[in-house]
């Protein structure tokens, strides 16, 4: 077996793609299968995953020649990779510090509609109660495995983009 180094762009993207959006299909495995209701950060993680699957998806697909287009896709997914990690570290950091009075409130749909997007985004951002329960996967809070695999995706993007071996 041939080693990831030696993988091409399309590989990479693509397997960045499947990593992105198995991530996704777990976090819906776990609404639907076990009951576990996300809550506001939940959701935008799960956007932020998907905005950095299409991103794989896009370049896997389009599988650049040159070396500008494909640092254009790591600069993309590294983009949407940070945003992941802002919005897994701040879940994180309302999980460890948990507010006094609940106050994470209704889904993101409700939430636009009182608050505006502009609100809704502020009020998700600021959010806690629901979001401050802590539920765990082998042994490693939800948010954190989010954390991690923002993370490494971002990484992997990056590595593949702007890494000095050269990627077929």
């Amino acid at each position: 077996m041939t080693s990831p180094s030696n993988w091409s762009f399309r590989t990479r993207y693509l397997l960045g793609f499947l990593a992105s959006f198995g991530v996704i299909g777990f976090a819906v495995y776990l609404q639907e299968a076990r009951g576990l209701m996300p809550c506001s950060f939940c959701i935008l993680q799960r956007v932020a995953f998907a905005v950095l699957g299409v991103v794989f998806l896009i370049g896997g697909l389009h599988s650049p020649r040159s070396i500008g287009a494909r640092k254009v896709y790591g600069a993309l997914a590294g983009i949407a990779a940070l945003v992941g990690v802002g919005i897994a570290g701040r879940h994180v950091w309302v999980q460890v510090f948990p507010p006094e009075v609940s106050t994470c409130g209704g889904g993101l749909e409700f939430l636009a509609a009182v608050n505006g997007w502009s609100g809704a985004i502020r009020k998700v951002l600021t959010a806690s109660g629901d979001c401050s329960d802590v539920e765990y996967f082998l042994g490693i809070s939800i948010p954190v495995w989010a954390l991690a695999l923002f993370v490494l995706l971002g990484a992997w993007a990056l590595w593949t983009a702007f890494g000095k071996e050269r990627v077929r």
